[in-house]
């Protein structure tokens, strides 16, 4: 398995490019980057993929997740792994917005990259999967930075927090309880405020949601009704169980490149219109 991987290490660095550390905010500040992988020798106007990184919005970089942005653009689609700031030192308002600067910088620029930015879609895990359907459903982000909801789609991969609110009123208080009042504060207004699902009915672009057998409850319901709520307004969706995956193994067995979530998302995008 080990020298499978270092060959797929080298399969990929031998076919893609990367561009690294690019500031989407107009400052110094390392939060805010991103990096980007293209196939070398590509062709223009290829779809783009800009992933949301998950760490219960306290944890996680760009850099771990460089196997996936080669994995796609071996695959002919230009992808885009940011970097957002983090708890405690930002809260859930702050991340979102710097994810939403992060998707206007990749529409004004990614031509440069060979990408579409007519063609822009949004993949988030876990608490990254959050901010990618929080910006895309609460108009307000993308308001304050002046432009219209430039996202094609949504990849939800095992994504946590849809309902902030109804998982802070029921959950065990534990020390995640306790680390995810870091972001969303202890007011249940905010909460409410910070939940993805308040905003659904402002939806309306298709969306592909994966998520595993053995990942935590609040996940599975919360996808479920996600899914059935875009279904009842007539939105494009597709819902895909991996039977036996957790949490972290949602994520971490995409560093397969022949992994099976790849094809489903090729297929996601060339139906996607």
């Amino acid at each position: 398995m080990l020298f499978a991987f270092l060959g797929q290490i080298y399969t990929g660095a031998a076919q893609t490019r990367a561009i690294k550390n690019i500031n989407y905010a107009n400052d110094t500040d390392l939060a805010n980057t991103l990096n980007i992988y293209q196939k070398k020798g590509g062709s223009s106007n290829q779809d783009v993929i800009v992933f949301i990184h998950g760490g219960s919005w306290s944890s996680g970089k760009k850099e771990t997740y460089w196997w996936l942005g080669r994995n796609l653009a071996k695959n002919n689609i230009v992808s885009v792994v940011i970097n957002y700031p983090l708890a405690p030192n930002a809260t859930y308002k702050e991340m979102a917005l710097a994810c939403a600067k992060a998707i206007k910088w990749v529409r004004d620029s990614i031509a440069q990259y060979d990408g579409n930015p007519n063609r822009i879609f949004l993949m988030g895990h876990s608490a990254g999967g959050h901010l990618a359907e929080l910006i895309n459903a609460d108009p307000q982000y993308f308001k304050a930075i002046g432009i219209a909801n430039p996202i094609k789609g949504l990849i939800l991969n095992d994504p946590f927090g849809l309902d902030m609110e109804e998982y802070l009123l029921k959950a065990e208080k534990d020390h995640y309880y306790t680390d995810f009042l870091r972001t969303f504060s202890a007011n249940s207004k905010v909460w409410q405020a910070g939940s993805p699902l308040f905003y659904v009915k402002n939806i309306q672009n298709p969306h592909l949601i994966f998520y595993g057998t053995k990942t935590y409850q609040a996940i599975q319901i919360q996808s479920e009704r996600l899914y059935k709520i875009l279904q009842e307004q007539k939105v494009s969706v597709k819902l895909k169980v991996i039977e036996g995956k957790k949490h972290v193994g949602m994520i971490s067995h995409m560093i397969w490149g022949s992994n099976q979530l790849y094809q489903d998302i090729f297929q996601f995008l060339r139906e996607t219109k």
